[in-house]
């Protein structure tokens, strides 16, 4: 996939795994894309390399769906950190 509809499909994720797991991870929308994009790659090595899914050139629903599962453990990931370190008062 080229780096361009693979920045498009990890700010798809992003919005997406933001949809599923609404809450309050802190940093807005702009956070959650840049998430969505690092989930895009976590959710690509995961199809590819773990399962052995082909990921493909073009958008597919493989691609769609392991972008979107990324984007969600980096999101309850960031969530995690993000809630951790606003408690400390």
């Amino acid at each position: 996939m080229n780096f361009i509809a693979f920045l498009i499909l990890g700010l798809l994720a992003g919005a997406l795994a933001k949809l599923i797991l609404p809450g309050k991870q802190g940093g807005g929308i702009i956070i959650t894309m840049i998430l969505g994009v690092i989930g895009a790659f976590l959710g690509g090595f995961i199809g590819g390399s773990i399962l052995g899914v082909n990921m493909g050139s073009t958008f597919s629903l493989p691609s769609i769906l392991f972008a979107v599962l990324g984007a969600l453990i980096v999101l309850v990931i960031y969530g995690a950190i993000a809630g951790r370190r606003g408690s400390r008062v």
